[in-house]
Formats: structure tokens, C-alpha cells, sequence
């Protein structure tokens, strides 16, 4: 028999009485401000098209979202009874009610989780659901999810507004046309959708497919790319094509947070030897480092923000990566250092206010140690919320334990919640205010700040934070 539903009003706060008093306090005033979600993944054509709908509910919820089916994955659950297309063409399941009979029989997996929360919040103030999916209720589920999707008020548009969503931004890749954006843009709807340049692609030239990358930028940008002079030239004209589009901000990820500063030589040196498909490991590495800091003076130029996400192997599973593709939930984190890797870009530009850098990173024994002193010296220096595996309830306590004493609030940005799930975008938000409103109370509890400072406080950490740090006013 299917178990109730139900979400408590008090649900992640300290059990201490006087620390979850303040809390909901806190709570109570951040819960209904707009969302600023100014980092994600989330696809832009869902918003160019008035009509355009989410298909059925393991289209919404399954087939997209890496860490549902990561997790399946891990309890050998096959990615083609999930419905996940293969490169090759092989045949995957393809009905959608055996698919979510799938997920909802192994619901029980996500226990203790974020993605347990999140799909929580999804299914009970999203879609009315009030019972926790099992194998016994599944196609009951099923059917009410699939009558909300097929009414125009589930419709993406709508859905954003009911949010209450004041801007989103997605991840574009450098070349992109941004042509779902200019469809946005010319339809009159007044949602604030904004594209994020990445130029990942291009910058790595040891990745898949760089050669044929690069000839797409030469096509984007108009300017023959021949040498490394004629490449930083199309960079920046693309940059400057985003920015035209309404972006705020550029958005790579690396490995290592390893910077060098090349000579134009050096660097003319290495590009060249990647267009002859000559580059060694070291010129890959090499060359990524130095373009790093060239993102950090070309948004000194343009004024973008720059968000650098470091610290992921990504793709580690070689066998899915042959078989599905990239971003199949098999980036793993490894051990990064900063100290060291970041003085050469930091040496130049760190001290450039004019400059907005926010850092990422998937090794949290870095947080106290290295990234809380860095952010809290350096005018230029920024440190983005909990990422990935730590964006949790768990992991934002811990984030705040490290970086807050050291860093201090306003040398972080707030919480982007990092989706291609778009309606699991309240609870991500919500999960963030509740998480940060706890944390406040029980510096209040403890004596260390006033009720007033942590009832600002409370704000910042939901809502002016990143509007302010991302130049979203």
C-alpha cells in the first residue's frame, strides 16, 4: 500500500526549538521572493515555443535527468529500459509506462537523498501527487502527471511564471546561433531567459571533435582561423555576440584549476600543432590553462561574468560514453588544488575589480584550506554554492561551516541551482532557503550575530546575492 505524501512545514530545520523558531522566521520571509537562477542547464527551446510540451512524465522527469537514472544505473537498472537513446541506434525501451514502472518500482533507491527531496517537492506542489510512488500506484501516477502535462497551464511559459522566475540563464555552447533566445526574445513573452557562453568545445583541443568545432566557429564568427591571433579574434567576437543577446556571463570546466600565462608565441606554437592534430597531452593542458586567464582579461574587456566549474572527470564510465554519449551521471570528483594552480591568473587580474571570477569545485577539503582565504583577499575572487554531489542539505551545511567564517558572505554568490530538470527548480531554491535560514538561526541561537543582521543575511543568501554579483538588476 502506497504511503501519504506529505511535506512538513518544518522539514530540514534543527530540532533544537529555539534554533527552528528562528529559522522559520527566516524562512517565512525568503520562501515567496523571486527565483534568480543564474547557472543551469536548462534547454531554451522549451520557452521559444508558446506550445511546446514536456511529452510524457519519464520525458520529464527520467530520460533528461542524469541524476535520476545514475542512480538506477548503479542498481543495475539498464539505460535502455529507461528509454535512453544510444549512439549506435540500438533499440531502447520505448514505452513510457513500462519506463516509469521502472523508476517508480525503484523509487525507493533516491531514500536519503537530494534528488529524494527534490522529487518530493516535484510531484507534491507541482503535480498534486500525494502518495509516494511505488510499483502498486505507478500508472495511477502516471495517468494524473500525464492529464496536468496535456492543460496549457503545464506548459513551460506558464509553469516558469507560476515559479515566480525572474530570470534564467542556460548554457550555450560558443558556437550557437542562439536562435531559440532570438525566438524568446521576438515573441513578445515577457520571461527573462538569458543564454551563458561556454566555450568548452573550442578551448580544449584535446576534446572530441575539436577540428570540426573550430571550423563551426570560423563559420559563426565570419574570421578565417588560421593561427592562435585569428582564434582569440573569433573568441571574442562570439563573446561579443552573447553579450548583444543579453548574456551576463561565460561559464568552462576543467579538470585541473592549473593556470599559465603563454607567450603569443607559445601559444600560436601549440594552436598550430592542434589544427595539424600534432598537440601532445602537454599542449592540451598547457593551452587550456593559459585560455583560462584569457577568459579572465577578455571579461575584464566585455564585462562578462566568468564562472570556471573545477574539479570533475568527466565521463568516467568509458563504456557508457561509447554507448549514450557525454553526461550520462559519470563525472566524478577528484582531488584539486588552488593555491598554487591559480597564482599565475591571479598575479595579473586578481586584484582587478572590474573583474567578477566565480569559482567552483567538487573537492570540499579545499573549501577551509585554500578557496575561503583565496576569495576572502582577492577583490576579483568569488566562490559559487555547493555543486553536484554536494548540492544538498548535508553539503550546504558544511559549505557554510567552512567558507562563511573566512570568506565571508558577500565574497559568495548566493545559490544557482545547476538543472536541466526545470521543474525541480523551486525545490532546489527551496531546499537553499531553508538549508541557509537554518545555518542563520543557529548563529543567533549561539550568540554570534544579532536577529536584524541574520534577517538581512536571510535575503542576501536567497535573492540579492547573485542578482547583484551576476548583474542581473
Amino acid at each position: 500500500m502506497s504511503r501519504r505524501l506529505i511535506l512538513h512545514e518544518g522539514r530540514f530545520f534543527d530540532p533544537d526549538p529555539r534554533t527552528k523558531e528562528i529559522a522559520m522566521h527566516l524562512y517565512r520571509q525568503v520562501a515567496d521572493l523571486p527565483i534568480v537562477s543564474p547557472h543551469g542547464h536548462v534547454d531554451p527551446r522549451m520557452f521559444a515555443d508558446p506550445d511546446y510540451s514536456f511529452g510524457s512524465p519519464d520525458e520529464l522527469f527520467i530520460i533528461p535527468d542524469h541524476y535520476i537514472f545514475r542512480m538506477l544505473y548503479s542498481q543495475g537498472v539498464k539505460l535502455e529500459d529507461l528509454g535512453i537513446e544510444r549512439k549506435d541506434g540500438f533499440p531502447v525501451e520505448s514505452d513510457h509506462r513500462k519506463i516509469w514502472q521502472h523508476f517508480a518500482e525503484n523509487f525507493y533507491l533516491f531514500r536519503g537523498t537530494p534528488t529524494y527531496i527534490w522529487l518530493e517537492h516535484e510531484l507534491h506542489d507541482v503535480f498534486g501527487v500525494d502518495e509516494v510512488p511505488d510499483g502498486e500506484d505507478a500508472q495511477e501516477i502516471f495517468d494524473r502527471i500525464q492529464q496536468r502535462l496535456e492543460r496549457p497551464d503545464y506548459r513551460p511559459r506558464r509553469l516558469f511564471e507560476r515559479f515566480n522566475i525572474e530570470v534564467l540563464c542556460t548554457t550555450d555552447p560558443a558556437t550557437s546561433t542562439l536562435k531559440h533566445h532570438k525566438a524568446i526574445r521576438e515573441s513578445g513573452w515577457q520571461g527573462k531567459v538569458l543564454p551563458t557562453f561556454r566555450p568548452d568545445d573550442v578551448i580544449h583541443i584535446d576534446a572530441p571533435g575539436w577540428r570540426k568545432n573550430i571550423d563551426l566557429l570560423s563559420e559563426r564568427s565570419g574570421i578565417d582561423i588560421t593561427d592562435y591571433r585569428s582564434f582569440t579574434r573569433a573568441i571574442e567576437d562570439r563573446r561579443s555576440f552573447f553579450k548583444s543577446m543579453s548574456a551576463r556571463a561565460t561559464d568552462m570546466a576543467t579538470v585541473s584549476a592549473y593556470t599559465e600565462v603563454l607567450s603569443d608565441r607559445e601559444a600560436d606554437d601549440i594552436f598550430r600543432r592542434a589544427l595539424q592534430g600534432g598537440a601532445s597531452e602537454e599542449d592540451a593542458a598547457r593551452f587550456t590553462a593559459h585560455m583560462v586567464v584569457e577568459s579572465a582579461r577578455m571579461s575584464i574587456d566585455d564585462g562578462l561574468v566568468m564562472q570556471w566549474h573545477v574539479g570533475s572527470y568527466r565521463n568516467h564510465n568509458a563504456l557508457l560514453f561509447e554507448r549514450f554519449g557525454p553526461d550520462m551521471g559519470a563525472d566524478i570528483p577528484v582531488a584539486t588544488e588552488f593555491t598554487r594552480s591559480l597564482k599565475p591568473l591571479l598575479d595579473r587580474f586578481g586584484n582587478d575589480r572590474r573583474l567578477t571570477l566565480i569559482l567552483f569545485t567538487l573537492d570540499e577539503s579545499t573549501y577551509a584550506r585554500e578557496l575561503a582565504p583565496l576569495a576572502g583577499h582577492y577583490p576579483a575572487l568569488f566562490l559559487g554554492p555547493p555543486w553536484w554531489f554536494h548540492d544538498s542539505l548535508n553539503g550546504m551545511r558544511r559549505y557554510f561551516d567552512q567558507v562563511m567564517e573566512t570568506a565571508g558572505l558577500y565574497n559568495t554568490v548566493g545559490f544557482n541551482d545547476d538543472t536541466r530538470a526545470f521543474p525541480s527548480i523551486p525545490a532546489r531554491h527551496d531546499v537553499w532557503r531553508r538549508a541557509s535560514s537554518n545555518w542563520l538561526g543557529g548563529l543567533v541561537v549561539r550568540g554570534i550575530i544579532g536577529l536584524e543582521d541574520v534577517e538581512e543575511m536571510a535575503v542576501e543568501m536567497a535573492y540579492t546575492l547573485p542578482k547583484r554579483t551576476y548583474r542581473l538588476a
